[in-house]
């Protein structure tokens, strides 16, 4: 009998072997092996879900697709979002993610982690009011939050890098989470990430 074929993302890449720098994060990436990252929103409306059942690849591709944070326009499309167009960002996501291998020589996944690990502060503000007084004070982030944050945090990013560049959408893309894996101020998520911790600190 032929031995059961492994699952890879688009029939290319891996998800074995893929290291998570940031141990306190392993609970909240899921790296369950995918071939298409698109689980029809089964896990919407049912509690920390979108932890345990969706693969941290479909969350960024999620969070992509989110209005009001894309800045560059799809080719054929009127609307400047990229909201319920799926099928575009899949494809733009694999193009993306060749042009990491081709420039990095590593498992685009991979990189995607080291991504999300650089980007994810570890305090961040809040407004505590007591009395009538309010004012600001410094918190430790929730894991599951930091996960959160560093995804909007590069979503952001890319999106600001797609206004007015004359790169393609997968180039920014494959720009952006290469920076951030190599945790440089090249990165606007990671400049955002220590903007966040910096605002933390002075709060204390």
């Amino acid at each position: 009998m032929s031995k059961k074929s492994e699952i890879k993302l688009f029939n290319k890449w891996s998800f074995k072997n893929i290291d998570i720098a940031d141990w306190t994060l392993e609970r909240y990436i899921n790296l369950t092996p995918v071939i298409i990252p698109h689980s029809c929103g089964r896990h919407n409306k049912k509690t920390f879900w979108k932890t345990k059942k969706v693969s941290i690849v479909e969350r960024f591709i999620n969070r992509l697709l989110a209005p009001g944070f894309m800045g560059s326009k799809i080719k054929g499309h009127k609307s400047s979002y990229h909201s319920g167009k799926k099928s575009h960002i899949l494809r733009l996501i694999k193009d993306a993610f060749t042009l990491i291998e081709l420039k990095t020589g590593k498992n685009p996944i991979q990189i995607l982690i080291y991504a999300i690990c650089n980007a994810a502060p570890r305090e961040e503000v809040t407004r505590i009011a007591m009395g009538g007084i309010s004012y600001s004070s410094a918190v430790d982030v929730a894991p599951q939050r930091r996960v959160d944050l560093a995804i909007k945090f590069l979503v952001q990013a890319i999106g600001k890098k797609s206004h007015a560049n004359i790169k393609t959408y997968a180039e920014n893309i494959a720009q952006e989470l290469i920076a951030a894996s190599n945790n440089t101020r090249q990165s606007q998520a990671v400049k955002k990430k220590e903007e966040v911790e910096r605002i933390a600190l002075s709060a204390r």
